[in-house]
């Protein structure tokens, strides 16, 4: 087993006991909550006559069902009316701090956290929501859970849960112009598989995650979800604490420099015990683009969509589904599909860096006819500080919808949905079948300026050839 690693310190320093069933009980110092996975929780909570135990530790928004286009209540859905209803009386009713539309700070759940400081080093941070991962940007320990879970955390602020495998995941090298943090997360996925990480918490470390800014470590975070590990992490450094430093909820004077010390002493040991190390080139990945049903099925955007032949057996069932599911031809390249609907934005890349990278590709060209985008900022302060720059001019120029913050399209419970066969070119996290709001609707993962690439060229591109 890991030892030494950061997550082998934050796991013991939140260690209740050891229940008869093996598991840890783990407390948890910072409880997210939106309006999709908690109503059915707190109903649990009120069937059996308990309380929020430590309301102040729980933060309430609302993300997944806000319309973007549209805010004027009711909604016209009644069932996101009817949640949104919900997490408004049980937020009251509990005492608990909630980020409402028109508060100035809210926004996808895994956005606000970060930008207002409440997520911090040595934390262990729980969230009905998968991509919870993406908070260990900041050298914590964060985990997405169901809805008997997060009543779990309300009534007694633990999780019962069994201890991970740590992998060191290495990535070392400048990444070259047009290469992403999103491309380097797509390219370990590939690598390492979907599968991979289950049962593993993963360690992101090398010299170019050294270089990343936080918010290109938090779309590596995001999506460690997705290649099966439970949570992902980058050890914490002076970008990081140069990150906190001012924000609401971070410490403040000689608080600051006590919570610096300790935070710099949770990192993983030099000579810390891994239980796998993996190392990767970072000039090695290119922009990555996904061809099938799974964030694994990604290949370099110059590359062709591989045939059965070339890969292992055990892939090749659902890479015939894959095939047949994105009316694509093994063998054929990817560069050049026309694409329907391009979507910037979500908890992988909705932030201010994503969307001033955007507009960079954006800026003197326009969307092809015939061809629908859309950016989604991740936060209403995202979107007051891009519009601040100019940035919303920008994509409205260039015939982008400049739209009002939410997950949007990434999981389309709202109204944004693709609609039939289209093809969407998405800055989401996943491409599964009917994600995106059609049974039948298609989803090509990518980074925002390859999406912006595709949207104005109206074909998958590489976005090496804007630069």
């Amino acid at each position: 087993m890991s030892k030494g690693t950061l997550f082998d310190k934050v796991w013991d320093a939140h260690t209740v006991g050891v229940l008869p069933s093996g598991q840890t009980q783990l407390f948890i110092g910072l409880h997210l909550i939106h309006e999709v996975t908690s109503p059915q929780a707190f109903a649990m909570l009120r069937d059996r006559g308990l309380k929020v135990l430590f309301p102040e530790r729980t933060v309430a928004t609302v993300d997944h069902i806000i319309p973007t286009d549209n805010l004027a209540r009711p909604f016209a859905d009644e069932l996101a009316e009817e949640m949104m209803q919900a997490l408004e009386r049980n937020v009251k009713e509990n005492g608990i701090r909630f980020y409402n539309v028109g508060s100035g700070k809210q926004g996808i759940v895994h956005v606000i956290a970060p930008e207002q400081g409440l997520t911090q080093p040595g934390m262990t941070i729980a969230c009905g929501d998968s991509h919870t991962s993406t908070h260990g940007a900041f050298g914590a320990i964060a985990f997405g859970i169901g809805t008997s879970q997060v009543r779990d955390v309300l009534a007694s602020q633990t999780l019962a849960l069994s201890k991970l495998k740590v992998r060191r995941v290495e990535v070392n090298g400048s990444l070259k112009p047009g290469v992403y943090a999103k491309d380097v997360i797509l390219h370990i996925i590939r690598k390492l598989g979907v599968k991979g990480g289950v049962g593993y918490a993963y360690e992101f470390a090398g010299t170019t995650f050294e270089q990343m800014s936080m918010e290109e470590r938090m779309t590596v975070c995001n999506m460690s979800i997705e290649g099966g590990a439970r949570c992902g992490y980058v050890n914490p450094d002076q970008v990081t604490f140069d990150y906190l430093k001012g924000r609401e909820f971070a410490p403040q004077g000689t608080d600051w420099d006590q919570a610096v010390a300790w935070w710099q002493s949770i990192a993983s040991d030099p000579d810390a015990e891994y239980d796998d190390v993996v190392i990767f080139d970072a000039a090695e990945i290119a922009p990555t683009v996904t061809w099938g049903i799974t964030p694994g099925q990604g290949i370099a955007v110059n590359e062709t969509v591989p045939t059965p032949d070339e890969m292992p057996e055990e892939e090749r069932a659902i890479a015939e589904e894959a095939y047949r599911y994105m009316d694509l031809q093994p063998g054929k390249p990817l560069q050049g599909i026309k694409v329907d609907v391009c979507f910037v934005g979500s908890c992988t890349n909705g932030r201010l860096s994503d969307l001033r990278e955007a507009a960079r590709f954006a800026q003197g060209r326009h969307v092809v006819e015939g061809v629908k985008a859309f950016i989604v900022p991740g936060s209403e302060q995202v979107k007051q500080q891009a519009e601040a720059e100019g940035l919303d001019k920008i994509f409205q120029l260039a015939g982008f919808e400049w739209r009002e913050p939410g997950c949007s399209m990434c999981l389309a419970m709202n109204p944004d949905k693709l609609e039939g066969r289209q093809l969407s070119a998405s800055s989401s996290n996943r491409n599964f079948k009917g994600r995106q709001g059609s049974a039948s609707g298609r989803t090509l993962l990518m980074s925002p300026a390859m999406v912006v690439a595709a949207a104005v060229t109206g074909q998958v591109t590489d976005v090496r050839e804007l630069l």
